[in-house]
């Protein structure tokens, strides 16, 4: 039986699936930079094939009229995407637990891919745009920020906490907190990790917004901005936790942890 198991971060959500799974695909939307933190990643199962082991935790979030999101409301982990009018599920590449099996074969969206990256090989050589101010927000506007730009170096976290959460890997840039401009933060929740960070997240509609380490340490969500970052991906952290499904598409050595 092809079976494979996977989860949120905190466990609040689990599920199972049976059979053949389609390639993963990248998608570069706008919608699903926001919720993700970065850009998602996610394979395709008919809905008969897909099995909860554990949902209490699971939130939903119309993110169109065409299709809503499903995360994790404890941890903010991006898990599900469900087009109206399908009797089938996307997954997040990311939730799976061990191995997939899987290979990432396409990029949607792509002309609508950050200005610190591009998808499917090296990022630009330098920025695109000088920017004075950086304005973040979350899918739904609950949560919204300002600060300085410009983001500067992005680096790539491909830990299982930041794949689990995000749905593929994540992408941030260091920030001074205490010159953050908060413009709303309704919908702000923290998760505390295993090991003492906290992540912040938007408890409405999932979107993956902030990290701060035991020592106090910041970093933003690349994906949380709007327009332009100013930054440039320059780094990958933890590629010895990534998935199996992708290959690291640009030059850069990979450190195996930090």
């Amino acid at each position: 039986m092809d079976l494979r198991h996977g989860s949120c971060l905190c466990g609040g959500v689990s599920f199972e699936t049976v059979g053949p799974l389609r390639d993963v695909w990248a998608c570069h939307c706008g919608q699903c930079r926001r919720t993700s933190g970065h850009y998602w990643a996610a394979t395709s199962v008919p809905l008969d094939r897909l099995r909860f082991l554990a949902e209490g935790t699971l939130a939903w979030f119309e993110s169109s009229s065409a299709a809503r999101r499903g995360f994790c409301r404890r941890c903010g982990a991006s898990l599900f995407w469900k087009p109206a009018a399908e009797a089938r599920m996307a997954v997040a590449a990311g939730a799976f637990d061990g191995a997939t099996g899987l290979k990432l074969t396409r990029h949607i969206h792509a002309e609508d891919a950050g200005d610190y990256y591009t998808p499917g090989s090296a990022p630009p050589a330098r920025p695109a745009a000088r920017v004075q101010r950086l304005d973040c927000r979350c899918l739904c506007g609950g949560v919204a920020f300002g600060l300085p730009g410009p983001a500067g170096g992005i680096t790539a976290c491909h830990c299982i906490q930041c794949r689990k959460l995000s749905g593929h890997y994540a992408a941030s840039f260091d920030a001074d907190e205490g010159q953050i401009d908060w413009q709303s933060r309704e919908t702000l929740g923290e998760y505390e990790t295993p090991a003492g960070g906290r992540r912040g997240f938007c408890t409405a509609c999932g979107s993956s917004l902030w990290f701060r380490s035991v020592a106090g340490e910041f970093s933003i969500e690349a994906g949380s901005v709007l327009g332009a970052t100013g930054g440039r991906l320059e780094d990958h952290i933890f590629v010895g936790s990534k998935g199996d499904y992708y290959d690291l598409d640009d030059s850069f050595p990979g450190a195996p942890r930090w």
